[in-house]
């Protein structure tokens, strides 16, 4: 695995809304999971060869520099821009120390990931959540896994991102799913969107977090058509050139049915899916203070 130098890990984020994260850190770039939708591929975002996963260097001893010279503790997020659970970190175990040291300093953890690697940390997670909160999110886009395995080829299947969810909330950890996002002509059939809301009830999650639609950036969109042409058909892309052009948000044509049926459902179930009510949810008991931006 390549190596690339890096200033700083650990960076304050304007986007305490998101999960209620105060800091957002990315141990990898780029990702080999080649999920056909993944906006990290916009060219905006100027990373040339996306499904070459390279690790930063000395990463671990930054993140040590970095949350040692933080003057307020808070949520710090990963996951971003390249899943920390990727099939390297297996051996590299980058994500591993990042936790540890987490812990060490009195900060707490949001992480999002397609890998059911995650389960190896539980123990760490649990460690964290004695003193700061702890959020695990793991995206699910497609029920079933043949379909899941179309538009996110490389990574682990659905089956298996459930029962990380399951074995996560099993021990203690607020986990749930991101729902997003979900693609127009593939995965927005209502059967989907309430299987995924029945398996994630039945495996333990606490919340659902949606997004009934796909963006499209330049750079990205050029590689999910090209997708859709070769796992699904050249008919199926030209269907969404039509219906889309070249619109930014790609929403379902079903979005308002879609989202009825999503949130009539997850009241059945218990499970949270309005942003603010899961922050309340996973970050409780921790201090009201760590709650002011919701007020």
């Amino acid at each position: 695995m390549k190596t690339i130098p890096a200033k700083s890990i650990v960076q304050k984020t304007n986007m305490e809304g998101w999960f209620g994260c105060d800091y957002n850190m990315n141990l990898y770039k780029g990702c080999c999971h080649g999920c056909i939708y993944c906006d990290s591929r916009s060219s905006c975002y100027g990373i040339i060869r996306f499904d070459e996963v390279c690790k930063k260097e000395n990463a671990l001893g930054l993140i040590e520099e970095n949350l040692r010279s933080k003057r307020k503790k808070g949520v710090v997020a990963t996951g971003s821009m390249s899943d920390p659970y990727n099939p390297f970190e297996e051996k590299e175990e980058l994500t591993k120390g990042a936790l540890k040291l987490l812990d060490t300093y009195g900060f707490g953890v949001a992480v999002a990931t397609k890998g059911d690697l995650i389960v190896r940390d539980i123990d760490i997670f649990r460690e964290i959540k004695k003193h700061s909160p702890v959020i695990c999110k793991m995206t699910i886009t497609a029920a079933q896994d043949e379909i899941s395995r179309k538009i996110e080829p490389n990574a682990p299947l659905a089956s298996k991102r459930f029962s990380a969810v399951r074995q996560l909330s099993e021990n203690g950890i607020f986990c749930g799913i991101l729902l997003m996002p979900i693609l127009p002509f593939l995965t927005d059939s209502e059967g989907n969107i309430l299987r995924i809301v029945k398996l994630a009830a039945e495996n333990g999650a606490k919340f659902i977090y949606p997004a009934f639609g796909v963006t499209m950036r330049n750079g990205q969109r050029e590689w999910f058509l090209s997708c859709l042409e070769k796992n699904f058909s050249r008919e199926q892309r030209e269907k969404f050139e039509r219906y889309y052009d070249d619109r930014y948000y790609c929403a379902s044509p079903n979005a308002k049915r879609l989202s009825y049926l999503f949130r009539r459902e997850c009241e059945r179930s218990g499970i949270l899916y309005r942003m603010e009510d899961i922050i309340r949810a996973y970050r409780k008991g921790y201090g009201e203070e760590q709650l002011s931006f919701l007020k």
